[in-house]
């Protein structure tokens, strides 16, 4: 169950929460270890899967990032909330997507997105199969954990327990009757880029960053992207095209052009890491990134040699 994080309590942060399901749709938890909050507003809907520990420590109002993407638009969000690492396995979640297919739920909106990062793009993949026709934003999904299929994946080896050979079991499949699929990788994180590779279907668009990184949602969250990336997909621009222009904000990331300087240095290539470096400092005005450049610079002219302390 979810523990005290952030500045309020897990009861006070959940009773937020209820509040805000009884006032604007519903809250409504989901066995011990996830819940769901919907938000209804205008027909366009916003579908997120995501942590509790992610929205309590991430987000600065302790509310789901998909809610924020929202509001500017007045469109209706619905959060599928983990407590646990769970990979959303689980009788309840089903239940909740068994009953939402037979009310017609999704029928209701114009336009459904639906969104989710490594477990929770498991999970927006698995369940995008309740709302046929929706575009699926996932960043460096898993296809699944069943050891048959994904056994070179030795990162969630004490999750293997987990049954993914049931309903809404193996993620590529259950998004047949999705409409545009995007899988968003960094093709330099092995195992993320093979879980991609089986996402691979005509309507699925893989798209890889390479230098993202390991954590890809704390990557492009910190380019300030993401937001712009649900909600062209929500008013039906988003394409490969738009998400590279997105892209270019890498440029004038440092975390991302720290990555690829010392990707660029420990592949043995100092001249054009100190190119690199130059530029960004040049760019940013950052003394890090000049000092950086001018150390590269004279590795780069001893032929790669560290100099001599």
């Amino acid at each position: 169950m979810l523990k005290d994080q952030g500045s309020s309590s897990a009861a006070e942060w959940l009773a937020r929460l209820d509040d805000v399901g009884q006032r604007e749709g519903f809250f409504r938890p989901l066995g011990a270890d996830h819940a769901a909050l919907f938000v209804a507003r205008k027909p366009t809907l916003i579908v997120t899967f995501e942590t509790a520990e992610t929205i309590r420590l991430r987000q600065p109002d302790q509310m789901p990032f998909g809610l924020s993407v929202c509001e500017m638009r007045d469109w209706s969000h619905l959060c599928l909330i983990a407590h646990r690492d769970r990979w959303y396995r689980d009788p309840a979640i089903y239940a909740f997507f068994d009953r939402m297919v037979d009310d017609a739920f999704f029928e209701q909106f114009e336009k459904v997105v639906f969104f989710g990062a490594g477990m929770a793009g498991y999970a927006a993949a698995a369940y995008s199969v309740a709302a046929p026709g929706a575009t699926v934003i996932l960043l460096q999904p898993q296809a699944t954990l069943d050891p048959a299929i994904a056994g070179w994946d030795p990162r969630f080896a004490e999750h293997r327990r987990l049954t993914f050979t049931d309903r809404y079991g193996y993620a590529p499949d259950m998004t047949e009757g999705a409409g545009q699929v995007y899988v968003i990788f960094d093709p330099d994180q092995t195992f993320d880029a093979m879980h991609a590779a089986l996402f691979r279907r005509p309507f699925a668009t893989l798209l890889p960053v390479r230098h993202a990184g390991a954590d890809l949602y704390a990557s492009l969250s910190s380019m300030h992207i993401l937001h712009s990336v649900l909600s062209s997909a929500a008013s039906g621009s988003f394409d490969a095209r738009l998400f590279w222009t997105f892209w270019r904000a890498r440029r004038n990331n440092l975390p991302y052009l720290r990555r690829l300087i010392s990707r660029l240095e420990a592949d043995g290539r100092p001249c054009l890491a100190a190119q690199a470096a130059r530029n960004a400092a040049a760019r940013l005005d950052n003394e890090v990134l000049a000092e950086r450049a001018t150390y590269l610079a004279t590795l780069c002219r001893k032929g790669g040699t560290k100099p001599q302390a």
